[in-house]
């Protein structure tokens, strides 16, 4: 399934058996990730899963979190 707009698309991808997926070039394209990024992983059993990129994470958190906790 594909859907694309200017800000917002859907795509599906399928899990491998290691549980790897490939990230849609159009996602990367989107929010520029590139080869050795880091993204977060954030799961809510009833809300899904949800990748951001870490420093969006950080900022996100407001402060919650700094560079001296981001590798742990």
């Amino acid at each position: 399934m594909k859907k694309e707009t200017e800000n917002r698309f859907i795509v599906s991808v399928k899990v491998g058996p290691k549980g790897q997926i490939t990230i849609p070039s159009q996602a990367r394209k989107m929010f520029d990730i590139k080869e050795g990024d880091t993204l977060m992983v954030m799961g809510d059993k009833e809300r899904g899963l949800a990748l951001l990129k870490d420093d969006a994470f950080y900022e996100l958190m407001g402060g919650l979190y700094n560079d001296s906790n981001k590798n742990k």
